[in-house]
C-alpha cells in the first residue's frame, strides 16, 4: 500500500492532481461535495477535458482511486491537498470553501500528516487563516504535530505541452520540515519542484503570475480600442512586435478575461495591499477596469457594425462562436463570451451560440445552441468569434457568413471586421 492522499476538490485542479498521484503510486481519495461529480467519477466518466475517461478507468482499475462526498473516507490520510475555489464576494476574498474544507478535514488530521493548500489566495492565508482552523478542529499544533504547506496551482486547461507533471511546481512550508514534506510529495508527482523560503512568498508568487497576465492583457485590450479608432491594424502591429527575440512577450486582445484566475486573483492582491498597507494597487485596479468593460466594448462595436449595414441589434439573428473563456476547453467560469451573449439577448437580438465543449446547462436564458454549419453561418446577420476553438472551420466561416465580427483574429476578408 502506498501513502494515502486526500484531494479536496475534484475540478480542473484537483482531478488532474489525483490522477497523477495514482500513477505515482499513492492511494487517493478525491473528495467533492457535488454528488453528481462523484457519481460520474466513480463511473469513470470525466467532466474535465484534460482527463480522459480512459485515465479515470485506469485509476479505478488500479484500486488506488475513489471519489467520495463523505469526509470519513479521509481517515488515516498521510497527505491532504486542498484545491477548492476562492471567489470574490463584493470585491473581497471569499474563503468560505477553504474554511469548510479545513473544518471538515481537521478531525481526521493525525500526527505526522501533511496538509497543503493549493487554492489561490492572498499572502498570509495558509498560516493566519487555515492553520488555526486545522489546529482548533484537530487539537494538534503545527509544525510540532503536523506539517503545513502551500503550493500554487499552475494548471492550464487545454494546454497539450505543459501539463501537471512537466510544469515546475513552487513549494513552501510553515517551517523547514513542512517544506521538506511538501517538496517530497510533489517531487513524486512532478518533474521539478521549486522551493521558496516561506508560505507568503509562494502565495504572492501565484498572484504575481496572474497579475502579470491580467495587466498585459488589459494593455493590449486598451491598445486595440485606440488602434481601431486611429485606423491602425493592431493585430499586424502585434505580429510585428512578436518578431523581437528579447524584451517582449506576446499578448493579444479579446472580449475580456475569464476563468477562475484572471478576473479574480489580481483583486486578492489589491485587497491585501489596501487592507495591510492602506494603498491602492493602481495597476490592478486599472487592469480590472479595462478588462471588465471589454464585453461592453464588443457589444458596442457589433452594434455600430450592424448599424452600418442598416440592421439594428434588436431582431438580428446572431451566431456566436465559442462561449468558454479559453479555446479548446469547456470552462466558462467568468467567461466574457457569456456576458456578451447575455447583453446581446437583453438588447433583443436572436442569439444562437456554437460551442461543442461547453455544458449546455450553463448557457444563459434565451440563448439557443446551434452548430457552426454552412446553413447557420449563412442565415446569421452577424457571426461573432468570441472563443477561437480550433475545431471551428474558419475558412467555412468566411465563405458562408455575410458578416463576421472577429474578436480573436482567426478570420480575414472583405466581410470580416476585427476587434
Amino acid at each position: 500500500m502506498g501513502e494515502k492522499l486526500v484531494v479536496i476538490g475534484q475540478g480542473y485542479v484537483g482531478l488532474p492532481l489525483a490522477m497523477r498521484a495514482v500513477e505515482a503510486g499513492f492511494d487517493v481519495v478525491g473528495i467533492d461535495l457535488d454528488e453528481w461529480r462523484v457519481k460520474r467519477l466513480n463511473a469513470a466518466e470525466s467532466y474535465v477535458e484534460d482527463i480522459g475517461d480512459d485515465v479515470l478507468a485506469a485509476a479505478h482499475d488500479s484500486g488506488r482511486y475513489r471519489a467520495a462526498v463523505d469526509y470519513a473516507e479521509a481517515e488515516g490520510f498521510d497527505v491532504c491537498v486542498i484545491t477548492v475555489p476562492t471567489p470574490l464576494s463584493e470585491g473581497a476574498p471569499d474563503l468560505r470553501h477553504i474554511a469548510s474544507a479545513g473544518q471538515a478535514i481537521a478531525p481526521h488530521l493525525r500526527r505526522g500528516a501533511t496538509v497543503i493548500l493549493e487554492s489561490t489566495t492572498y499572502p498570509g492565508t495558509t498560516e493566519e487563516y487555515l492553520r488555526p482552523i486545522l489546529e482548533e478542529g484537530s487539537g494538534l499544533r503545527a509544525p510540532e504535530d503536523f506539517f503545513l504547506g502551500y503550493s500554487p496551482e499552475r494548471i492550464d486547461p487545454g494546454n497539450p505541452r505543459w501539463r501537471l507533471e512537466n510544469t515546475p511546481k513552487v513549494v513552501s512550508g510553515l517551517d523547514a520540515a513542512s517544506l521538506a514534506r511538501t517538496a517530497d510529495f510533489y517531487g513524486a508527482v512532478v518533474e521539478q519542484v521549486v522551493p521558496v523560503s516561506s508560505l507568503q512568498v509562494a502565495e504572492l508568487c501565484k498572484l504575481l503570475e496572474n497579475t502579470f497576465r491580467h495587466v498585459n492583457i488589459a494593455l493590449v485590450n486598451e491598445l486595440s480600442i485606440f488602434a481601431q479608432q486611429l485606423g491602425i491594424d493592431v493585430w499586424e502591429a502585434i505580429d510585428a512586435a512578436s518578431t523581437k527575440p528579447f524584451g517582449y512577450m506576446r499578448f493579444t486582445p479579446g472580449p475580456g478575461v475569464g476563468g477562475h484566475c484572471l478576473p479574480i486573483d489580481p483583486s486578492y492582491l489589491s485587497w491585501k495591499v489596501k487592507r495591510s498597507l492602506g494603498h491602492s494597487f493602481r495597476f490592478v485596479e486599472l487592469a480590472n477596469d479595462v478588462n471588465d468593460h471589454m464585453p461592453e466594448h464588443v457589444v458596442h462595436r457589433l452594434t455600430l457594425a450592424l448599424n452600418q449595414r442598416f440592421k439594428p441589434v434588436k431582431g438580428s439573428r446572431l451566431l456566436l462562436l465559442g462561449l468558454a473563456y479559453k479555446k479548446n476547453t469547456g470552462d466558462c467560469r467568468e467567461s466574457p463570451a457569456i456576458e456578451v451573449a447575455r447583453e446581446l439577448s437583453k438588447l433583443g437580438a436572436e442569439v444562437r451560440a456554437a460551442d461543442p465543449y461547453v455544458d449546455l446547462g450553463l448557457l444563459p436564458a434565451g440563448i439557443e445552441i446551434a452548430e457552426a454549419s454552412y446553413h447557420e453561418l449563412a442565415r446569421a446577420d452577424a457571426v461573432v468569434v468570441l472563443t477561437d476553438h480550433d475545431c471551428f472551420d474558419y475558412d467555412l466561416v468566411q465563405r458562408a457568413a455575410g458578416f463576421v465580427f472577429d474578436t480573436r483574429n482567426r478570420c480575414r476578408g472583405f466581410n470580416v471586421e476585427l476587434l
